[in-house]
């Protein structure tokens, strides 16, 4: 408690944006100053000075302002004021308040002692230390303690509800006789986003200046002795995990910059007070700042404040606010170690975190690393010596690479952050300015279990508990090309494997593509025989492809692997047990590591590698009914086998950086590698294709059809039932189609495509 002050000085701003309850919450600037001096002893009223703030006058000169001034005196019967002056700057106004009230208070006689008086906080707290903070200007002392009218009424009608008290609710309390006509109630506005009108303001400020001289007088005789101070500076300081933290003192300040440091928190939320080392810089699984802040507040009245400055500006970044708990606030910035404690007992230090440090580093190396320079102004000696550095180790004792280093003063410390990237030993230092709260979160990360899990869940953890591992027994029948050039085609797969081509299944070449439609570098066939599969791979590994739409040339490996493998490995899986055919000149025989990407991948659900369709021969195909009755139609796609699918149906996948796709397959004979033979040993059959467009343009897009086929184009009739000659709907062509066709790994029929 302190004496009672000499004068109060009524103080009553104004902004160009909202007013009453929501003054300051929208960052709008401010226009409008209003005092009026209050001589305690005396009990007396001075002049009525209005001070107007208009930045549109900041390209005039000094004389020009003193006309400004002089003119606007001419302005008080409209605003009621005795003095107006004007001012082109936040800055200008300040220090011509100041120097007013001072002048008018030595003129008075009657003391020296001096403190503000406002209806509210948010005059203080809202308007004129934000703004001045965010215009780095300096505001003079006056400003940082101020006496809250509501707060003083209060004590003397304690049933009053402090938020809902304003001037006009105090006026009726003491029964002051009141102009209505001329009294403006912020409660009762419609819209309190309005902005004030200029005279309104003198009006507040002479009723609140009543209400104070009400309380000064019989039979109140109130004593203004506390004052509500405001921090001018934030003090760091440490938090214990067992510290009991109010859930209605902390918020969550989202947003900020990646550099933002602690008092520039502090900064950005001037005028209200920040418990002591209350400002908890929040890292991500990586140890790096991810842009958010936990704030603790000396009381709930701060922290509502702070809510209202919800999505105001730190630099060019607008910051969100929103509560959080005294828990969450535990988890960031609360402690156990005594040795941290010890180390941040220290007040007034400044705090560079090391990183990237070599795992045998010793105090010794790291005071040499900063004593190192050419000349004074190049040392940046450590506070305390060894006592100033703290290690960061596991629980075992291993060092983690991490250190944190205290300086005596900023100069010393904007020193050693010059050194960044510098070695130490063979490593480069990167160097950080921290604070106290992330000296504690960087011990609990390493101390315990990660506090801010971000890594999605494992893979393995979503998959079924079957084993995707393909039996080591299984048929390794197949090969994997990798390292193949980007332009290489399947003409330059079919020649780089030379007599080998003979032996591939039918469309058994599956180039893979990225998510781009763009060659990943590998290639997986299906061979005949896992001996012509072993025999290739032996013969071709590393040898090197050329490409002929480009210049570039590469080495390329092959590996035999079976159809499960080959699923397997697009998924991302590794293969850890041992095969029994193994590649003489591979680490671990199969080659099968995953493709080049750094996360899990998604591919197609259900595509799948499936062995070479069964030989169907004649006499089932005519039992089967390929011939049916006309206007029925029997003949369908052949349903594929189930095959072994990249992922699960029900597994839930994460996409980090690309995904891998078999291209449509082929083989020598569908790119036109191999000629189709002359001649067919086995007889022809007729295949009816019925549903035909009206518009077909005939042969051309049967042949199209059946691309892949040996169906010669002589063989290929259209029925036309109409009289005119044209095709119908209704009727079918007849196709005559060899039953069995000639492939090198057999004969059959395939009726996929139609």
């Amino acid at each position: 408690m302190t004496a009672q002050v000499d004068y109060l000085v009524v103080l009553f701003t104004a902004t160009s944006g909202a007013s009453g309850e929501l003054l300051g919450s929208d960052e709008k600037e401010l226009v409008q100053l209003v005092w009026q001096l209050v001589d305690v002893k005396n009990k007396k009223l001075g002049k009525v000075n209005e001070l107007l703030i208009k930045s549109d006058l900041s390209d005039l000169t000094e004389e020009k302002e003193e006309d400004v001034v002089e003119e606007s005196v001419e302005e008080e019967n409209a605003s009621k004021a005795d003095c107006v002056f004007t001012a082109t700057s936040l800055e200008t106004a300040l220090n011509l308040f100041h120097l007013k009230l001072t002048n008018e208070v030595n003129s008075a006689g009657a003391g020296t002692s001096v403190c503000l008086c406002t209806d509210g906080q948010l005059h203080i707290r809202q308007v004129i230390h934000p703004e001045a903070a965010s215009k780095n200007i300096l505001v003079p002392d006056c400003f940082y303690s101020f006496f809250d009218l509501r707060k003083e009424f209060k004590k003397h009608f304690p049933a009053s509800d402090l938020k809902a008290l304003n001037v006009h609710v105090m006026a009726e309390f003491l029964s002051i006789p009141v102009d209505e006509t001329a009294m403006w109630d912020s409660s009762a506005t419609l819209d309190p986003s309005a902005i004030l009108p200029a005279e309104i303001a003198v009006q507040q400020l002479q009723i609140m200046a009543i209400i104070a001289l009400a309380l000064l007088n019989e039979p109140f005789c109130h004593m203004f002795s506390n004052q509500e101070r405001v921090s001018e500076k934030f003090e760091t300081g440490t938090c214990s995990k067992m510290e009991k933290v109010c859930d209605n003192t902390v918020i969550r300040a989202r947003g900020l910059p990646w550099q933002s440091s602690d008092q520039d928190i502090a900064r950005f939320f001037r005028g209200l007070n920040i418990a002591k080392g209350g400002a908890a810089l929040c890292l991500n699984a990586q140890g790096r700042r991810n842009g958010e802040a936990l704030v603790r507040f000396v009381s709930e009245e701060h922290r509502d404040l702070a809510l209202q400055r919800h999505k105001h500006h730190m630099g060019n970044r607008y910051i969100e606010v929103y509560k959080a708990t005294g828990e969450d606030f535990l988890k960031i910035a609360g402690g156990t170690s005594s040795e941290v404690a010890m180390f941040l007992s220290r007040e007034d230090q400044i705090i560079v975190r090391m990183r990237g440090l070599p795992f045998t580093a010793t105090h010794e190396q790291v005071l040499a690393f900063f004593s190192s320079g050419d000349g004074l102004k190049e040392m940046c000696p450590v506070s305390g010596g060894k006592d100033g550095i703290l290690f960061v180790r596991y629980p075992d004792g291993r060092p983690t690479g991490d250190a944190f280093v205290l300086f005596a003063c900023e100069d010393h410390a904007q020193c050693a952050l010059r050194k960044h990237k510098e070695i130490l030993g063979r490593r480069y230092i990167e160097l950080f300015k921290s604070t106290a709260a992330e000296v504690q979160q960087v011990l609990n990360r390493y101390s315990s279990a990660p506090l801010i899990p971000v890594a999605p869940a494992p893979l393995v953890s979503v998959l079924p508990t079957v084993s995707l591992l393909p039996p080591p027994g299984s048929m390794r029948d197949c090969l994997r090309l990798r390292g193949l050039p980007y332009t290489a085609s399947i003409e330059d797969i079919l020649t780089f494997l030379g007599e080998f081509t003979q032996d591939i299944r039918p469309h058994g070449v599956h180039m893979v593509l990225n998510q781009q439609g763009r060659p990943s570098g590998d290639c997986f066939i299906q061979m005949t025989s896992a001996e012509r599969a072993l025999q290739a791979s032996q013969r071709l590994h590393k040898h090197v492809m050329s490409s002929q739409r480009g210049s570039n040339s590469r080495y390329v490996e092959v590996f035999p692997c079976s159809a499960e493998e080959m699923g397997l490995v697009l998924m991302g899986g590794s293969l850890s047990h041992t095969h029994t055919h193994t590649h003489t000149r591979t680490r671990n025989g199969t080659g099968l590591s995953p493709p080049p990407c750094k996360s899990r991948r998604l591919s197609p659900p259900s595509y799948s590698f499936t062995p070479a369709p069964p030989v169907l021969p004649t006499e089932a195909a005519a039992a089967a009914g390929l011939y049916p009755p006309m206007g029925q139609v029997l003949l369908s796609p052949r349903p594929l086998p189930p095959g072994h699918a990249y992922y699960p149906a029900t597994a839930q996948l994460y996409m980090n950086y690309a995904a891998y796709y078999p291209s449509p397959p082929g083989s020598p004979t569908t790119v036109g590698f191999f000629p189709s033979p002359s001649s067919i040993s086995s007889p022809g059959g007729l295949v009816r294709m019925p549903g035909l467009t009206y518009n077909s343009s005939g042969v051309k897009d049967l042949i199209n059809a059946v691309q892949g086929y040996q169906s010669p184009a002589e063989s290929i009739s259209l029925l036309s039932s109409s009289l005119i000659g044209q095709s119908s709907g209704g009727d079918a062509p007849l196709m005559s189609l060899p039953a069995l066709m000639t492939k090198p790994a057999g004969q059959y029929l395939d009726l996929t495509l139609l």
